[in-house]
This record gives structure tokens, C-alpha cells and sequence, in this order.
């Protein structure tokens, strides 16, 4: 791998730091605006959610203007938009305003989860593909660990202005970051812009060896339909069931219940106080980014299913377990041991499966005419479950109860194991246009 490539990746991967970043700071910002805007259990939620509204809308037309003006400046406007909706959050003097500010950072985080992924794939080589898309994986569990222990540094002071406001470094870095990067080669192909394509393509590859690379392009191109019209053919329709089917399964087996929610878990679990909470929290975040570094050491050569499996296997089995505990009253006073203790096997199996897989695979499934459409169709898929999950999860605990809600998420992975076995293509080591999906 190159040291450019790696730059490229690493710098856009920081989208997924403004989507780590945020979604880690409102589980503990939360306890506090909670305090001081009185708020209900249901507008808590709705606290918490709203972003995720804003990432549907993001994430609905990121595709298309990440087409028209290219994946850098729709990169380049998240970071922006970011820094705007984290400002606002840090002054808002009422919830009706943070509750807007929180929905302009959520349109930032569409854009950067669509655009993101879809950058790097098109930038990297086949061989290190997944690698370094998982690169954006791990910047968000970099972004929430930083959140994480943010929230407990300041818990004393129960600050979420500061919690808050402080999102605007990230937006600034990536903002930075990008400005001197290049275009991706794919998308000046699909422009017209084929000397700059190759250009790129040769600065990329170090060598003026890429002949293999502009003929598959090219020939990718040869079918002139694109955006809906593109989505319809049988290769396309085939990777959007695959590529939805992913990413509502990534939400719906309850990861950012954990995140988003993961204080108040340990507090239903006996660790009574906010700072221990937070911090148990943090633990937990720890577990997430160096299980995340399984992914991007082993996805390239083990693969993309066999991880899968692995890992949807130890998300299940810790909510089981979970599930068992939370079930049985003589096991209370090592509540809190067992719900740390499964919740750090559910994290780390998530970071190496689930968490980077999913964005991997729907970045590589559609043909170059479709991609950006398609992705951004799989994202706001992704953001939807996301919402639904997260705004319901306090009412399921509260209806259904803490042991029945995590025996229904352990159920949902055996339903994605048996998904990822019938329906996903195994893609390693693939040049994107050579990856094909069935009718």
C-alpha cells in the first residue's frame, strides 16, 4: 500500500469521526440536558433520534449530489455543515433549538456515511479495498471513544455545552483534510474527465501501470443509463436487496441502542452514579475500536463472510446472556458484572463484522452508473432503522422489559447469519467493476 492511499483514505475516513464523535457525546450529554430542559422520556428519545432524522435526509440526496459535483466537495460540505449544527447545539437556549441544531448535524452525517465510504473504495486498490474502508469504521469508534471520555470528563460539571460544541474540532479536520485531496478517478470517468482520471488514477497507483483499471472503468461505463434507470437493471436490483438487507440488519440487532444508551443500561444494571456509568461506558468504547482493528488486518484476506458469521455469532450469544441476566432476580447483585461483560463481547464482535463489513459491501456492490444512487438509498435505509430502533428502545424496556427487548436483538442475528448466507457475495480481492450480483 502506498503512503498517498493511505492518506487519501485516512483523511476522508474522517466523516466517520463526525458520525463516532456525535454518536458517542449525547449518551452522556443527555443525563444533563435532560436536567436542565426538564425533559420527558419520550422528548429524551426524541433528543437522541432526531439527528437520525437529519442523517435520512442527508443520506437521501448525498448520492445524487455526490454525482453531480463530486464525492470531495459533498465531503467537503459535510465537515461544514457539521461545524454550523455543532455551534448551534453548544448556545441553544432552549431544547427547540438544540433539537434543530441536532437535526443539521444529523444532514451531515448523511452525507459523510454515504460519501465516505463510496470516496475510498473508488480510491483504493482491489487488493486493500477492504482495509481501508474499514478505515472509516474505525474513525467512528475513534469518535466515539473521544465522546465517551469527553462525557466523563465532564460529567462533575454535567457540561453538555462543551460536550456538544467541542464537534466543531472534528468538522474542522476534516474540512482541512480534504481540501488538498484528490478527486475520485471513477467519478472523473463518469464526467468525461478522462485525462484527469487517468492522471489520478496514476498518482493513486504510483505507476504509470493502470491500463487493467481504465478498461474496466470504461467498459463499466459502456451502459449509458444511469442514476433510477441504472438501479433497474438486474445486477443493480440484485445489490440493492443485498445492500438494504445489510444495512437494516446492522441497526435492527440493536448496536446503537448500546451506544446511545449505554449509560442508562448500566444504570438499569446497578452502577448508580453518572460518572461511573459514562466511564463504563468508555470501557466499552475501548473494546470497540481494537476489535475494529481485527477487521481491517483480516478482511482482505479471510474475507468478508467468514467475519460476519464470527461476529453476529458473539453479538448473539452476548445478548443472550444479557438477556438471561437481566431475566433473573438472584442474579442482581452481579448485575452489573454480567451487563459489562456482554456488552463488551457485543461491541468488539460488532466492530470486526457488522460495524465496517456493512459500509464495505454496500460501497462495492453496485455498478459505477449506480453507485452513488444506490448507496445513498442503503444509507437512508441504514439512518431509518437507526431512528426507529433508537427512538423505541426506552418504550420497549419500559413495555416489554430489559430481558425480552435484548432476546429479541439476539434473535435478529441469527436471521442476518442466515441472510449473509443465502444473499451476500463474498468480494475480497475483487476490482469493483469485475464484482457482479445476480438477478
Amino acid at each position: 500500500m502506498r503512503p498517498f492511499v493511505l492518506l487519501v483514505a485516512s483523511v476522508a475516513a474522517l466523516g466517520g469521526l463526525l458520525f463516532g464523535y456525535d454518536t458517542g457525546v449525547i449518551s452522556g450529554a443527555i443525563l444533563f440536558v435532560t436536567r436542565d430542559f426538564a425533559l420527558s422520556t419520550e422528548l429524551q428519545a426524541f433528543t437522541v433520534s432526531i439527528v437520525l432524522l437529519g442523517a435520512i435526509a442527508g443520506s437521501a440526496v448525498a448520492g445524487t449530489l455526490a454525482d453531480r459535483i463530486g464525492r470531495r466537495a459533498t465531503l467537503l460540505a459535510a465537515g461544514a455543515i457539521f461545524g454550523v449544527g455543532a455551534l448551534i447545539s453548544a448556545f441553544a437556549p432552549s431544547i427547540g433549538v438544540l433539537l434543530a441544531a441536532r437535526l443539521i448535524v444529523g444532514v451531515a452525517i448523511g452525507f459523510s456515511s454515504v460519501v465516505a465510504p463510496l470516496y475510498i473504495s473508488e480510491v483504493a486498490p482491489p487488493g486493500v479495498r477492504g482495509a481501508l474502508v474499514s478505515l472509516y469504521q474505525f474513525a467512528i469508534t475513534i469518535g466515539i471513544l473521544g465522546a465517551f471520555l469527553l462525557d466523563y470528563a465532564l460529567a462533575s460539571s454535567g457540561a453538555w455545552r462543551w460536550m456538544l460544541g467541542l464537534a466543531i474540532v472534528p468538522s474542522l479536520i476534516l474540512v482541512g483534510g480534504m481540501i488538498p485531496l484528490p478527486e475520485s478517478p471513477r467519478f472523473l470517468f463518469k464526467s468525461g474527465r478522462a485525462d484527469d482520471a487517468r492522471a489520478e488514477l496514476q498518482r493513486i497507483a504510483g505507476t504509470g501501470e493502470i491500463g487493467d483499471e481504465e478498461r474496466s472503468i470504461v467498459a463499466s461505463l459502456q451502459v449509458t443509463q444511469g442514476g433510477l434507470s441504472a438501479l433497474l437493471a438486474p445486477a443493480a436490483r440484485a445489490a440493492l436487496v443485498v445492500g438494504i438487507g445489510l444495512a437494516v440488519l446492522q441497526q435492527v440487532t440493536g448496536i446503537n441502542t448500546v451506544i446511545y444508551y449505554g449509560p442508562r443500561i448500566f444504570q438499569m444494571a446497578g452502577i448508580s452514579s453518572d460518572e461511573a456509568s459514562i466511564l463504563a461506558t468508555a470501557a466499552v468504547g475501548c473494546v470497540n475500536v481494537l476489535l475494529t482493528l481485527v477487521a481491517i488486518f483480516f478482511v482482505d484476506g479471510v474475507g468478508r463472510k467468514p467475519l460476519l458469521y464470527a461476529g453476529c455469532a458473539g453479538m448473539g450469544i452476548a445478548l443472550a446472556a444479557l438477556a438471561f441476566a437481566f431475566a433473573q432476580p438472584s442474579l442482581h447483585g452481579s448485575l452489573a458484572g454480567i451487563a459489562l461483560g456482554a456488552t463488551m463481547l457485543y461491541v468488539g464482535s460488532f466492530a470486526y463484522s457488522l460495524g465496517p463489513i456493512v459500509w464495505l459491501l454496500i460501497s462495492e456492490i453496485f455498478p459505477l452508473r449506480a453507485r452513488g444512487l444506490g448507496m445513498s438509498i442503503c444509507t437512508l435505509a441504514n439512518w431509518a432503522a437507526n431512528f426507529v430502533v433508537s427512538q423505541f428502545f426506552l418504550t420497549m424496556i419500559q413495555r416489554l422489559g430489559s430481558a425480552l427487548t435484548f432476546a429479541i436483538y439476539a434473535a435478529l442475528c441469527v436471521v442476518t447469519i442466515v441472510f449473509v448466507a443465502r444473499l451476500v457475495p463474498e468480494t475480497k480481492r475483487e476490482m469493483l467493476e469485475e464484482i457482479r450480483l445476480g438477478a
